[in-house]
């Protein structure tokens, strides 16, 4: 039987190991992806650590996937060989829990992770259902899709979900991995978008992403700064300083959202009084279903959104993956595969 490449972990913790496995064969609604590029998420530590529930072992991580579909199940229609798709951290939904029947698959019971319930992109080929399918657009390549399937996802369905409209203060916190979308994405959708970040050095990179003001937490109190303009209608944070967004949350205008999309490594104090009295709330939101992911590609096709990237070939994992879990990576990192 033929062979291919892949990177799999084998227990919680445990090393990435370079091993040989058959080419997989699709099931009835699945389709078999030849892996052209994967993204290396900070959410593949849950596979490589085991902190995430559900993870057998051992498991090929992987969910900022780029490829073209290899093989069809018997049962898949409307898709064709030779087309060039996505799969992000949406695998697919069992189709009959409480979440499924209203529309809520993020949230299914039953939801599957590509990379972390099932075999992901550190591979030269993956197996994924119809549902995680995402079409990528011809104006986008492979290395610049991948980070599209969570990065940009994540911080695109976030905003477009965020209430605010064109014109309106939004104020991105972090210009990292995940911030530096934002504000591409922020701008591009007519918000008057403020970035905020540690340091003068960033400022220049901010404002060529589009931010129309940036803010040096270093230097400045950005809830004080953002007031100044008259209060942001929107805060997404890109960051995990609890601290840091617990000084960013006065920023908000009145009915502001504050939005998380990075995970704090501590608990965030709020004063309730503060959101009571400007009726101001905090979300979180996650990634979205696949045709969010397809949304994500489409919008950054159409107004020139692009990942910075760091490139790594697939034998480089280990390399690649401590650069991105180092927080030295600017701005992702993506696997490439050769194909």
């Amino acid at each position: 039987m033929a062979k291919m490449r892949a990177i799999q972990v084998s227990r919680p913790n445990g090393p990435f190991e370079f091993v040989e496995r058959d080419i997989p064969e699709p099931g009835e609604r699945e389709v078999r992806i030849k892996v052209q590029a994967c993204g290396i998420c900070h959410s593949d530590s849950f596979t490589k650590e085991g902190t995430f529930p559900g993870v057998t072992y051992p498991r090929i991580p992987g969910h900022e996937v780029a490829g073209i579909i290899d093989a069809l199940g018997s049962k898949v229609k409307n898709w064709k060989v030779g087309e060039r798709i996505g799969i992000g951290w949406y695998g697919g939904h069992c189709g009959y829990c409480e979440s499924c029947r209203r529309g809520d698959f993020v949230t299914c019971s039953q939801l599957s992770i590509s990379g972390v319930t099932y075999d992901g992109g550190y591979a030269d080929y993956m197996i994924a259902s119809v549902d995680a399918l995402a079409l990528i657009p011809e104006e986008l390549s492979p290395v610049e899709a991948g980070p599209l399937m969570c990065a940009g996802i994540t911080t695109f369905n976030a905003l477009k979900n965020s209430g605010a409209r064109a014109g309106e203060r939004v104020a991105i916190l972090g210009v990292g991995g995940l911030g530096h979308l934002a504000v591409q994405f922020s701008a591009k959708m007519g918000f008057h978008t403020i970035a905020i970040a540690r340091g003068k050095d960033k400022e220049a990179l901010a404002k060529r992403l589009g931010a129309h003001d940036y803010i040096d937490s270093l230097e400045k109190n950005p809830a004080k700064e953002l007031v100044s303009f008259g209060g942001a209608r929107v805060i997404l944070s890109t960051i995990t300083d609890a601290k840091a967004i617990e000084s960013t949350l006065p920023g908000l205008s009145t009915n502001g959202k504050f939005i998380i999309v990075g995970i704090p490594h501590s608990p965030i104090s709020i004063t309730a009084g503060a959101l009571i009295s400007g009726r101001r709330s905090i979300a979180g939101w996650p990634s979205g279903t696949s045709i969010d992911s397809q949304d994500t590609m489409s919008f950054s096709a159409l107004t020139g959104v692009r990942s910075m990237n760091e490139i790594y070939p697939f034998e480089k994992v280990e390399e690649a993956y401590e650069k991105m879990m180092s927080g030295k990576a600017r701005f992702r990192v993506v696997l490439t595969t050769g194909h």
